[in-house]
């Protein structure tokens, strides 16, 4: 019996050798190994053998059909590696499909030049999911308890948790701001970090506003920073990003969460500060708020604000993108009509 399986053992293996394409492979595979074969006949006849040679044999056995799987694996890859992905004949005169090459959005492209441009004064990259809270949004950021913006006509509020509060009251992120505080519970302070993302308001939409755009945040926090050190580094960012210096005035501004405040506006690049739709006729558009983190942010955060202080810059990523290629409509980089798009290429 022995021997019978050493024969059945070497005729297997010449045959899974043999065999030229994947089908005649599994044809090779069922005549080895199936409910037919010979390997199962004797292992079939284990029944009427005595008790040393049937341990024997079926050990035996096994070791064949290990074998077998072993060898049908090796030989399929050998057949995969050498098979051609071409079937059948074809003709080489004939000329080849176009490459239709993609390209980044423009919007995603100028979010990677901010990041170098940031990476390069030494800002972390962060991020964080769209979805937040009611506790993160806003009661962190030193928002009123009535302040509008919390309303459903601003905020879009998750269906199911309108009549909870804080960290159960969940909402499509209306700002990135918000994210500040999570960073520096995560890691505390120092800081120094940039979180890009998409924004979502309640709002009507016309060719400077959109119900979900890009904003992109920087913040940091030291124990020394200077109201003066945030308008130089807003110079310096607009300056790499345009490649050339861009005019900027510093207005005076609110926000909840910052103790002072400010709007940065940058002349239109669309009309050179000739008046437009864009800039609603004044030469000028705003693309980033900011201002000194205000203390209660920073207590919200687990810091003393006694030690630390720091300043945002919130830029409207889809303006600046407007201003780098005189777009005058932000709702066409929301359009999806690739005959806009592709002339970012």
């Amino acid at each position: 019996m022995l021997e019978k399986l050493e024969r059945i053992c070497q005729v297997g293996i010449e045959s899974i050798e043999s065999a030229g394409n994947l089908d005649d492979l599994e044809a090779v595979r069922k005549e080895l190994t199936g409910k037919k074969s010979s390997l199962q006949e004797v292992l079939k006849s284990l029944g009427g053998l005595e008790t040393d040679i049937r341990k024997s044999v079926g050990m035996k056995s096994n070791e064949i059909k290990k074998n077998f799987a072993e060898k049908i694996k090796e030989r399929e890859a050998e057949i995969v590696s050498s098979a051609s992905f071409v079937e059948g004949e074809f003709d080489l005169t004939l000329p080849g499909i176009e490459v239709n090459p993609g390209s980044l959005h423009p919007i995603t492209q100028m979010c990677y030049d901010l990041n170098d441009a940031f990476r390069s004064l030494g800002f972390e990259l962060y991020s964080e999911d769209d979805i937040s809270s009611e506790k993160y949004a806003f009661d962190n950021m030193n928002f009123a308890a009535d302040h509008p913006a919390r309303q459903s006509m601003d905020t879009y509020w998750i269906d199911g948790t309108e009549n909870k509060s804080g960290a159960e009251r969940l909402c499509l992120r209306p700002h990135l701001t918000g994210g500040s505080v999570r960073y520096l519970l995560e890691k505390g302070a120092p800081a120094r970090f940039v979180y890009p993302g998409r924004v979502y308001r309640n709002e009507n939409t016309d060719a400077r506003h959109e119900r979900a755009f890009f904003q992109y945040e920087a913040l940091i926090v030291d124990k020394d920073i200077s109201f003066s050190s945030g308008r130089v580094m807003i110079d310096a960012i607009l300056e790499k990003v345009f490649g050339r210096k861009v005019r900027t005035r510093m207005r005076e501004g609110f926000f909840p969460f910052t103790e002072p405040g400010y709007e940065i506006d940058m002349q239109c690049l669309v009309c050179n500060g000739k008046g437009c739709k864009v800039c609603n006729q004044s030469g000028w558009i705003e693309v980033m708020p900011g201002g000194v983190i205000h203390p209660n942010v920073l207590k919200a955060a687990n810091l003393d604000p006694e030690i630390w202080t720091g300043f945002y810059t919130n830029i409207g990523l889809d303006r600046l993108v407007m201003m780098r290629y005189g777009v005058d409509d932000v709702r066409l980089f929301h359009s999806g009509d690739l005959r806009f798009l592709k002339q970012f290429k």
